[in-house]
């Protein structure tokens, strides 16, 4: 299913032109509007997901392949120093445009770009209560 107003649709469909690196059947990479460092790519499944609750599991390994070889690619091409594999859900979680959109954000050594976050610390207690909540969800 594709939605008649949502941007990242026309643009994986070709409804809206875009300077793109790879294209199959399933997803369209695309380059960063606004990167966050030279190379910066977004892939986007054709079809409309709003996020990764959504995507059924055949779209969500299509796209992480997706994201291997685009990485692999990178290396050998860019001289990258490493690369950050973003994808946020939710807009306390930074997603703004509500169609899963994944970020491939090639490193270089002293550039500009943060992704990062202070860390906390747990206790064992608090693990297994998660562990007991989350892991019978789990399908």
């Amino acid at each position: 299913m594709k939605k008649d107003d949502c941007i990242f649709c026309k643009l994986a469909n070709g409804i809206i032109t875009t300077n793109y690196l790879y294209e199959d059947d399933v997803v369209k990479v695309i380059f960063d509007a606004s990167p966050a460092s030279k190379g910066h790519v977004l892939i986007l499944p054709k079809e409309h997901y709003d996020n990764i609750y959504s995507l059924d599991d055949d779209t969500a390994a299509h796209i992480f392949q997706v994201a291997v070889k685009v990485a692999k690619a990178m290396k050998e091409s860019l001289n990258i120093d490493g690369l950050n594999i973003v994808q946020n859900n939710g807009e306390a979680a930074g997603q703004t445009v509500f169609h899963f959109h994944m970020h491939i954000i090639p490193r270089y050594k002293g550039d500009n770009v943060h992704v990062e976050w202070i860390p906390g610390q747990i206790d064992d207690e608090i693990i297994e209560e998660l562990k007991a909540l989350i892991s019978k969800k789990i399908k």
